[in-house]
């Protein structure tokens, strides 16, 4: 009998930063009840409070419509857990019971000035009894267009701005440490450049800029982490990091669900806002920054904003050459036949909305002059993949033959975004033998291979820099403008260009052929994940 191999256990990842202890604090959820807090926050919550235990004291408080009370509130967050968090990573009864212990509620519409007033005595509550010292993270779990509402309440309520209490007193007379108050806005981020501007000014009015964390999950991830690392602790990448060795860069944001019931935001979004606007821009900003001064919130981030700012806006005729968008239509995914987008329940029948869009631009620069980035993302594709692909260029002067070098592909980096992580190398190599044969093999690592390390979920590891104050991760109000500057000279050409110009593609497939018509022209192809 012979037995059977198992994978190897894979070690917990460290959450909290090297040194670095998290202050108790009480997180308010506003949408506790919603579908993306009960999906992925508050599995997340569980997750960071039970796998990395700390001494200190994190109470979780819902501020919500429903009547529940904490009892209420206790048990929807304990189906939640069963429901949602992975298999391998479910909490047994102790484990749970211990997390509800942390759970508290708050009743209140998002408008009732009255409702504020009760959280802020509940939170000086838990400040007494539970420890939390008057640190507070507030979190919007929430439909945007209720942010302004929210922002506005907390500070009418005077729970924006963090003050001298008396549970961070000092009785050995040195001096008390003062308490924090954050918050942390999901996307989207306004809808255009006046919107964004709008929402900046109007949070900006209530809480002071280090004080807001804008949050896009694509940053949690390890791989969109490790360009930083690639590029600047490597002494063989950063000399080859620009025009002179790289032909071109592709970004793909591909998914093959649908639009999943969210047919009323993305009737309005589509693809170039839902997708470019934030999690490409966010990944071509870390891939083609200069070295900051320093590994520092605000250093990293000064880089970013200047990538943007070097990417100009597009006129009419730019749009037109250089942007494809298109529709996904009925067809097969995955063996299954699935309905077009016009067919999806909530989508109007005549909608010109985009689900797929393909894109080359420019930074304007001496690193990056004349190196096209390409970007694509869509609904509906053959895979759900997020990949960045570097592909230098070709050698100055060939040894080989054609003949021997026909199965060569170019030098191609590739980092692996999703689903699973890891980055590879193309290279070229001889075959074995005696003919002068040659081929590219790929140089392949998986960081969950390599490092024998359980991988963190991406809110995991935002939520945990939040509470520490790290906001290296998150989006400063300047990237959000500069993003949306770019994004706005794409969608004012679009409104004066017809619905002929939405390409149809059936879902399954990698979008219209015209996309492939937009890269080839310049010599180029596609590399699918």
């Amino acid at each position: 009998m012979t037995q059977q191999a198992t994978a190897p256990q894979l070690k917990k990842h460290t959450i909290w930063q090297s040194g670095r202890t998290p202050d108790p604090c009480a997180i308010v959820l506003f949408g506790a009840t919603g579908d993306l807090a009960q999906r992925k926050i508050l599995p997340t919550l569980a997750h960071l409070i039970h796998d990395h235990p700390q001494p200190e004291t994190i109470c979780i408080v819902a501020f919500a419509r429903r009547p529940l009370g904490d009892d209420g509130w206790r048990s929807m967050v304990l189906e939640s857990l069963d429901k949602y968090m992975p298999q391998d990573d479910k909490l047994d009864d102790e484990a749970k019971q211990a997390f509800a212990k942390r759970l508290f509620y708050c009743q209140s519409n998002f408008d009732d000035n009255e409702g504020y007033q009760r959280l802020k005595q509940l939170l000086e509550k838990l400040d007494k009894e539970q420890g939390t010292g008057g640190n507070r993270l507030y979190y919007l779990a929430t439909p945007p267009d209720t942010d302004v509402e929210i922002i506005q309440a907390l500070g009418k309520a005077g729970l924006s701005r963090p003050e001298q209490t008396s549970q961070n007193g000092s009785s050995n007379g040195q001096q008390a440490k003062k308490p924090w108050i954050r918050i942390i806005t999901e996307k989207p981020f306004g809808h255009d450049l006046e919107s964004a501007k709008t929402l900046n000014q109007v949070i900006g009015s209530v809480f002071h800029e280090d004080q807001i964390y804008r949050i896009d999950h694509y940053m949690g991830k390890e791989t969109v982490q490790n360009i930083v690392a690639l590029r600047f602790a490597n002494s063989i990448m950063e000399p080859l990091w620009n025009q002179k060795y790289i032909d071109h860069i592709q970004i793909v944001v591909a998914e093959s669900l649908g639009i999943e019931n969210r047919a009323e935001y993305y009737e309005h979004a589509g693809a170039l806002k839902d997708i470019v606007q934030n999690h490409a821009m966010q990944i071509l900003s870390l891939t083609c920054m200069e070295a900051p001064a320093a590994f520092s919130p605000n250093d990293i981030r000064d880089e970013k904003v200047k990538v943007l700012r070097a990417i100009c806006e597009m006129t009419p005729e730019q749009v037109a050459e250089r942007i494809v968008r298109g529709q996904y239509t009925a067809g097969t995914l995955d063996g299954e036949q699935v309905p077009g987008y016009k067919q999806e329940k909530g989508v109007d029948p005549n909608s010109t909305t985009d689900t797929y869009v393909a894109l080359k631009l420019y930074i304007e620069n001496w690193r990056w002059a004349d190196v096209p980035i390409y970007i694509r993302t869509g609904k509906r594709l053959p895979a759900r993949s997020t990949e960045v692909m570097v592909q230098f260029k070709r050698v100055p002067h060939q040894l080989y033959s054609k003949d021997e070098i026909s199965g060569m592909k170019p030098n191609r980096l590739i980092l692996r975004i999703q689903p699973e992580e890891g980055i590879s190398l193309l290279i070229g190599a001889k075959k074995p033998g005696a003919a002068n044969d040659l081929s590219t093999i790929d140089l392949d690592a998986s960081y969950k291979t390599v490092f024998g390390i359980e991988l963190p979920e991406a809110y995991e590891r935002l939520i945990a820099d939040c509470i520490l104050g790290d906001s290296t991760l998150f989006i400063r109000r300047d990237e959000i403008e500069e993003s949306w500057r770019i994004i706005d000279s794409i969608t004012n050409a679009w409104e004066k260009m017809g619905p002929e110009t939405i390409y149809p593609y059936p879902a399954g497939t990698w979008g219209p052929a015209e996309a492939n018509t937009l890269i080839e022209r310049d010599g180029r192809e596609w590399v699918n994940p």
